[in-house]
């Protein structure tokens, strides 16, 4: 999958994205240190594939995870700087709340984060609905960026016989 170029400095405005899902009754914001163990089991359970990058933005300060809650529930997440610098992800939305605008709103907020740490440009990382990113936010695929950083990547492996 290909990486994409986010143009921070024309970004749509964060307010109303937030506003737009809270008037759903959800709440979205930065993840504090506090928020870390639920977080992370939240993640395990919903996109195991994403645990470590989630643990990564949990090192950093400030926290560069954004996280949705239905009430105490989470619906989202949404991580910057996790697995490289100036990359936006991983992020997700549990399917029952999806299109709903949480994964906008989420993905609002780090993009927005990124631009106030000084950023010009994000690069999303390892996209896989491209299409959604280009409406939502402009982006353009970044050519020849597939594999990118993730090539070599170690491959958890369940067999239990191997020595």
């Amino acid at each position: 999958m290909p990486d994409m170029l986010v143009k921070l400095y024309n970004l749509p405005n964060l307010e109303s994205a937030l506003d737009a899902v809270a008037r759903q009754g959800v709440a979205t914001r930065r993840a504090s240190s506090l928020d870390k163990p639920a977080t992370l089991a939240w993640v395990r359970d919903e996109f195991p594939s994403w645990a470590a990058e989630v643990e990564a933005a949990f090192s950093r300060l400030p926290v560069t995870c954004f996280i949705a809650q239905r009430e105490q529930a989470m619906v989202g997440f949404s991580c910057y700087d996790a697995t490289c610098l100036n990359f936006f992800g991983p992020t997700g939305v549990i399917e029952s709340e999806r299109g709903h605008g949480i994964g906008r709103a989420l993905l609002l907020a780090a993009l927005h984060a990124q631009k106030a740490q000084g950023y010009a440009y994000a690069i999303i990382g390892g996209v896989g609905p491209a299409e959604y990113y280009a409406e939502a936010v402009g982006a353009v695929l970044i050519e020849g960026s597939s594999p990118g950083i993730y090539a070599g990547r170690l491959q958890h492996s369940s067999n239990e016989d191997a020595t």
